[in-house]
């Protein structure tokens, strides 16, 4: 019995690990016609942000009891806020990306275009080549803002994202650092070693998300604004004083508060479309089935498809370039 105890928890710890985020056909879909989802995702995450900082400040009841420097939780707040976008009690216990892109597709079906793999251009990559791949349907594309974007990458934006916070807020690991440490989950379990595909906008995704958890509370600068761009950049949520339960009690009462809404035009762009941030592949032979499937599909295809993203994503991410943009997105120069 121990043995077969000590089997399931191996076997779904790497389940666990396979699946964290889907992969997505770019290409397929190009010439479709979508509606803009921008507005329906930022109601979908202002709402449930909302959610986890009424939930947070709900851990204040017993007010009386608090010490005046003991308001405003900040662990309590990220962990209901975790509570509530993942839309998962058991956030704390891991990564929930593939969970939220599941409720995503559920939740953008009118929005977003499904395709099965057996349709996509990855059909060919057998379970020895992309084992994950093949155990999991492929996550539906958005429009959002005019860029074709997988759902999957929202859920890399949120977790992954996470994750990279973590490393840098509790953990003293620099923006280089988990960069470079994204990179190379990405040639590992999240990417070559499960599905063998690397996927350059999976770690452009997972960046924005490290952005999105730091500008919760704003304690770090924003890498990509200037001195003037960060002086009036403003955290989501502050700590502010309660007028009438201070008045009721008798004592400063402090709680958080939702101070700028959730927008998320201010972290995609066009480099989170992997028709223009290309991807790339473990070996020449699964490239080679991806290539030759793209150009049945699309003949007039090729990546990066609209270069002036790449240029504009070459601007915004400056240094940090080099950790998230594929090559042929690097090296497009303006003509």
């Amino acid at each position: 019995m121990q043995k077969i105890f000590i089997l399931f928890n191996l076997i779904s710890a790497f389940v666990f690990q396979i699946c964290f985020a889907a992969e997505v056909d770019s290409v397929t879909p190009r010439k479709l016609q979508l509606d803009n989802s921008l507005t329906i995702i930022n109601t979908i995450f202002n709402q449930r942000m909302q959610e986890g900082i009424q939930k947070a400040n709900a851990q204040q009841d017993y007010i009386e009891d608090i010490e005046a420097d003991k308001f405003c939780d900040e662990e309590d707040l990220y962990t209901e806020l975790r509570k509530a976008i993942f839309q998962s009690l058991t956030a704390s216990w891991g990564l929930k990306g593939y969970g939220l892109d599941k409720q995503l597709r559920s939740l953008l079906v009118a929005q977003s275009y499904s395709l099965s793999l057996n349709d996509s251009i990855y059909r060919d990559i057998d379970y020895l080549e992309g084992f994950s791949l093949n155990i999991k349907e492929l996550s539906d594309v958005v429009n959002i803002n005019g860029h074709l974007v997988g759902l999957d990458k929202i859920g890399h934006y949120f977790a992954e994202g996470w994750q990279y916070f973590e490393l840098t807020q509790y953990e003293d690991h620099t923006i280089d650092q988990v960069l470079e440490w994204g990179k190379e989950q990405e040639a590992g379990k999240f990417g070559y070693a499960t599905t063998g595909i690397f996927s350059f906008s999976d770690l452009v995704a997972n960046f924005n998300g490290w952005r999105f958890w730091n500008k919760v509370l704003l304690k770090e600068d924003d890498p990509l604004k200037g001195v003037i761009a960060n002086f009036f950049n403003r955290p989501y949520i502050t700590c502010e004083i309660q007028i009438i339960a201070s008045i009721k009690n008798r004592r400063v009462v402090k709680a958080w508060e939702y101070n700028t809404r959730f927008d998320l035009t201010d972290y995609v762009d066009g480099a989170w479309d992997e028709g223009n941030n290309c991807n790339s592949y473990e070996d020449p032979f699964i490239e080679e089935k991806v290539t030759l499937r793209i150009k049945n599909i699309n003949p007039d295809f090729s990546c990066p498809f609209i270069a002036e993203y790449c240029l504009a994503a070459q601007e915004k991410y400056g240094y940090y370039a080099k950790y998230v943009l594929h090559p042929y997105c690097l090296i497009v120069i303006k003509e």
